[in-house]
């Protein structure tokens, strides 16, 4: 069955939802209901509180409206007609006040007394829903247009496929997907928290959770450094009079966090959202030449973006989030090249970190019909995203064209990944900006003399470290490599009188610079070890008398086969080899 098929089927059970809800709750008003990639939805404002309980009774509602085998009867009907029939529903009302005058308006029709404002298209018949497997799963929360000063209505979800079997399957991979759920995991692990009193977006970030990035920056930086790299410090926060140069104050205002009231203060700061304009302070230190470039500067940098509170999700969208931020001032004959290698860094970063085959592609471009958005003129867009076609199509890179997302100042290059329920977010962008070195007066002198603006490029390495720790939790179920994992070790002793020696061995492998713990609790064993292997340690080492005897270990680890009367100092061998190649397993 082609998609489209599939879409329009799982519309018209919208539809059928929406009309059993008002059957079950006379006093339901309707709003809008989609489609969606796994089902649909309906967002309804009821007096009645939806529950998990109810959905029995709503399915089975549905079941007896589609085997009545109703038509769906589509009718074009005048502005006055469409507002007189939903003249009780406001929500309907707004919509068709918002439609142009000369837009024909459709309803359509179900059954005898069911009309619903729609532009389609439906099935035929409710009959051509019989075979379809549905299942309602979720009631929760949504603003009217996703708009958090009007009024919270319901929206109740549910997964539609064209038969049993898919339906059954996709729930299984939901189970699985909910297994790895970073949100879930992440806590029962101890890698972060959340407090509502410190507020949404702004996660705090648990020892183990810590330690991962740590790792990862420390790794990121001597990686960057190895590639002609220069580190940089730059401040938290400026005075709006930076903003207004680079544009954000006037494109991206809505999404900083201002501290003060540009009506009252002298000055007024606001939170960085990017560092960017920071950095050019650096380019514009002293005169540069030809010479000087390519010039690249990078910052493990802490940015804030006041995303909107419905939008928060765990550790991939937040308020605070620490980047690895890079920008890079080139002539335009060192642009593809240049371009070339911030790509080949990003993709070396995804290949070691193990997500590289699961990220795709988008070309992010400006929407001329949208002006008010961007800044520079038409022929600087054209000629910005002329140039990066040619060096996309030069290193053969696949892509998805994306219209209206380019930033503000130049498109960009977005390295796309999707979590475990299918969502999809940008993890690293490198981006082509041919724009703000002349609003900041950034140039070099080049060969002939001449005083001209450098080409930025604008770049992540692994993208927001918090996000790429997300994505890294449900990628290996928190099973992480060892060169990554929070605890590399941990050290159990059999029974109390082996405590010793375990402490000699634990301090062994701290020694050498691994990440150990020891559990030298009098504790039956086989508690020690469940508890650490809930918490996805690699490598477990259980000493007792036999091992004290003969001054070896006994191992316990994952892809690794049981073994008793090792060598201690081979076994760090082994350990030394897997965390410096980085191994996946």
């Amino acid at each position: 069955m082609e998609k489209k098929d599939v879409q329009i089927a799982r519309h018209s059970l919208a539809h059928i939802l929406a009309k059993a809800l008002v059957e079950l709750y006379p006093n339901t008003k309707l709003t809008i209901g989609p489609a969606i990639d796994d089902g649909f939805y309906y967002d309804v404002d009821t007096d009645e509180m939806l529950t998990p309980d109810h959905f029995d009774a709503i399915e089975k509602k549905m079941k007896e409206i589609i085997n009545k085998g109703e038509a769906f009867v589509r009718k074009e009907v005048s502005r006055s007609e469409a507002l007189k029939l939903f003249k009780n529903n406001p929500y309907k009302t707004e919509i068709i006040n918002e439609l142009p005058e000369d837009e024909k308006i459709t309803i359509y029709q179900t059954g005898d007394d069911f009309f619903d404002l729609c532009a389609g298209p439906h099935v035929e018949s409710s009959k051509n829903l019989q075979n379809y497997a549905f299942k309602i799963y979720a009631v929760n929360g949504a603003y009217w247009r996703g708009n958090e000063k009007n009024k919270m209505l319901q929206r109740v979800y549910a997964y539609a496929f064209p038969d049993k079997k898919q339906l059954a399957e996709h729930i299984a991979m939901l189970e699985e997907a909910r297994k790895r759920d970073h949100n879930k995991l992440g806590r029962e692990l101890e890698l972060f928290t959340t407090v509502d009193y410190i507020g949404q977006g702004l996660p705090i970030l648990l020892p183990k959770g810590a330690k991962i990035i740590q790792i990862l920056e420390r790794f990121v930086e001597d990686e960057e450094a190895k590639r002609g790299w220069q580190i940089t410090k730059t401040p938290f926060m400026a005075k709006s009079d930076l903003y207004k140069i680079s544009g954000h104050w006037d494109h991206y205002k809505e999404g900083m966090f201002v501290l003060g009231d540009e009506k009252k203060d002298k000055e007024v700061y606001a939170l960085r959202p990017m560092t960017c304009p920071f950095q050019y302070q650096c380019y514009l230190n002293k005169a540069r030449s030809y010479k000087d470039l390519p010039l690249r500067y990078d910052e493990t940098s802490t940015l804030f973006r006041n995303e909107a509170s419905g939008e928060m999700h765990g550790l991939i969208r937040v308020r605070q989030f620490t980047l690895s931020e890079g920008h890079l001032m080139c002539t335009p004959e060192q642009l593809e090249q240049e371009f070339k290698s911030c790509l080949e860094l990003a993709i070396f970063m995804l290949k070691t970190l193990g997500l590289y085959e699961d990220v795709s592609y988008r070309f992010s471009q400006w929407d001329p019909n949208d002006r008010k958005k961007y800044i520079g003129t038409d022929e600087q867009w054209n000629e910005a995203q002329s140039t990066m076609e040619k060096i996309l199509k030069h290193l053969n890179i696949p892509y998805e064209v994306g219209i209206g997302e380019a930033a503000f100042y130049g498109p960009k290059l977005d390295i796309q990944i999707r979590n475990v329920f299918g969502k999809e977010d940008t993890l690293i962008t490198i981006q082509v900006d041919q724009m703000l070195a002349e609003k900041f007066g950034m140039v070099y002198t080049d060969k002939d003399g001449q005083k001209k603006n450098p080409i930025i490029i604008h770049r992540s390495s692994v993208g927001c470290y918090e996000r790429t720790l997300a994505y890294l939790i449900e990628k290996y179920a928190g099973a992480f490599p060892l060169w990554l994992a929070p605890v590399q070790v941990k050290v159990l002793s059999l029974t109390e009188r082996n405590a010793e020696y375990a402490k000699a061995v634990h301090e062994k492998l701290f020694a050498q610079g691994f990440r150990s713990e020891l559990d030298d609790r009098n504790e039956k064993v086989g508690y020690k070890i469940r508890e650490a292997s809930a918490m996805k340690i690699p490598y477990l080492i259980i000493v007792g008398d036999e091992e004290e005897k003969s001054n070896t270990i006994s191992i316990r680890g994952r892809g690794f086969e049981n073994k008793s009367g090792l060598n201690l100092d081979e076994f760090i061998a082994r350990l030394q080899q897997e965390v410096e190649q980085k191994i996946i397993k």
